[in-house]
């Protein structure tokens, strides 16, 4: 017959799977610093010589990382996603910027369809509360470009796929490193400020209303409004250097 003595878990094992499944779920994110040994032995409830041993396994693993004097923090493990030579490639090239945004087109379509659908009371409010601060975030400043990575983030989490969340937010790291293009720039223009507020606000809305195809038909206007954005800005930074040179040619007539 198929069976077999059942065996005790290890105290150690179920500290390991708790925490794994944080790591997973992105409640604790790369970079995040744990509690003191003590602290977190006590919110386990385990003795912190179990803990150590969850610790010291899921150090093995690479899901955390120890630094010396600081204490335990959850592995940089967004940073392996892609190579530092995809990156730089990722940078030189316009090509990888229009074909980020298109992915993101994509992905978000389908997060925010499923955030309508399948996110929880608590998901909307985190979303609802990221709004609220991206009305208040003061023109021009650095925060709003901050908030709005913040709250295409909460969307992803609040669509409960586990493979998009840390795919997507591999994706928005780069984004932040401005690997694709300077966000600030865009936040920083009083047109493109007030539209992309408009923009978010629709998200929001259709989100809180649960609707579905309302959701992703708003992420996807982002989307288009940002890339064609991208394309002006590139075509005047062109226009202007092609200026530049025509300048400097009638100046050196005189």
């Amino acid at each position: 017959m198929p069976f077999h003595k059942v065996q005790p878990e290890k105290l150690s094992a179920a500290v390991v799977r708790q925490i794994e499944e944080l790591i997973l779920r992105g409640v604790l994110r790369p970079g995040e610093r744990l509690p003191s040994e003590r602290d977190l032995a006590i919110r386990l409830g385990v003795s912190r010589p179990s803990l150590r041993d969850a610790i010291a396994e899921l150090q093995q693993d690479g899901l955390l990382t120890t630094r010396a004097g600081a204490g335990i923090f959850v592995a940089e493990v967004l940073n392996s996603a892609f190579s530092p030579a995809l990156i730089r490639l990722f940078a030189r090239h316009d090509e990888a910027v229009f074909d980020y945004l298109s992915f993101r087109r994509d992905m978000e379509g389908l997060a925010a369809e499923r955030a309508a659908r399948l996110g929880s009371d608590s998901d909307l409010k985190v979303i609802q509360t990221l709004f609220d601060r991206m009305e208040a975030a003061p023109p021009g400043g650095d925060s709003a470009a901050e908030l709005d990575s913040q709250f295409h983030s909460a969307i992803i989490d609040a669509s409960h796929n586990v493979v998009m969340l840390h795919m997507m937010r591999a994706m928005y790291d780069l984004l932040r490193q401005g690997v694709f293009y300077n966000r600030k720039v865009m936040f920083q223009q009083r047109t493109s400020r007030a539209a992309l507020l408009d923009q978010h606000r629709a998200i929001n809305a259709a989100l809180q209303a649960r609707d579905p195809a309302a959701a992703r038909a708003a992420v996807e206007a982002h989307l288009d409004y940002v890339r064609a954005a991208l394309e002006d800005q590139r075509r005047a930074e062109r226009n202007e250097t092609v200026a530049r040179q025509r300048l400097e040619h009638e100046n050196s007539k005189g």
